[in-house]
């Protein structure tokens, strides 16, 4: 099933909205991997910066954007805004950071 990641791109003069495509499974939701690939395809070397808010952050410090942050995903079914639905999910899948030893 096709998924449609509709996110904004924080460059100096502004945001700009932009989409991006993934294939999944149906019922499968977005992965953090799968995230990062498909910015890689569209020139974008992130990670994953903010699990809570799905913010990525450019990997070179000298990139012209200074963060990614999605704002939905519509999988053609259901249509997911920026809320706690998609946080959620991603949250759950994706692995939790370590807490000090």
């Amino acid at each position: 099933m096709e998924c449609i990641v509709h996110f904004e791109v924080q460059h100096t003069d502004g945001p700009k909205p932009l989409r991006g495509l993934l294939f999944l499974d149906d019922g499968e939701t977005p992965g953090e991997t799968q995230l990062i690939d498909m910015f890689k395809e569209m020139k974008f070397n992130v990670r994953l910066e903010d699990r809570e808010k799905l913010i990525f952050k450019p990997l070179n410090p000298g990139d012209p954007f200074s963060e990614i942050r999605i704002t939905s995903y519509d999988n053609g079914k259901d249509d997911y805004k920026e809320d706690h639905n998609l946080k959620t999910i991603v949250g759950n899948l994706l692995p939790q950071k370590p807490t000090g030893l």
